[in-house]
């Protein structure tokens, strides 16, 4: 059966004590974030949600589902780091560990590690095929900003 994984979080705006937006995630609680200006918090935002999601990672926990905005904003993560977790959470919903995944591949088990890390610059299509040796495709889309 097809899963579709969307990966943009709702955030939560407030005003800051001394000025300023002070950001949350109600889905990844880790996350949290400010900025002088509502832009510059949101701005803020998707680099605090993609060091929050890669400590879900690495402490090997599963990544929280993204809530519906019911009217928030939304923070979406760049088109790599949403492969990479999709990745993760195929491995991780799979049973399929980093040397298992390694085997498939044909590849060695520090290549895998670094199709997790959300900060390595890994080649999308990379990510793609250890997707598709899972029985996975990768799909992106665009829609308005």
């Amino acid at each position: 059966m097809a899963r579709t994984m969307t990966l943009a979080y709702p955030v939560k705006l407030d005003d800051g004590n001394g000025g300023g937006f002070l950001v949350t995630f109600p889905d990844v609680p880790e996350a949290l974030t400010e900025g002088a200006t509502m832009q510059d918090a949101l701005a803020e935002a998707e680099d605090c949600l993609i060091a929050a999601l890669g400590g879900y990672v690495e402490a090997r926990r599963k990544i929280p589902a993204p809530s519906p905005a019911r009217g928030r904003p939304l923070v979406s993560l760049p088109a790599l780091v949403a492969a990479k977790v999709a990745l993760y959470s195929t491995m991780r919903e799979q049973g399929i560990g980093n040397a298992a995944l390694a085997r498939k591949l044909d590849t060695v088990e520090g290549s895998i590690r670094r199709l997790l890390d959300l900060d390595h610059r890994s080649h999308i299509g990379q990510v793609e095929a250890a997707l598709r040796a899972l029985g996975q495709r990768l799909v992106v889309a665009a829609q308005a900003a």
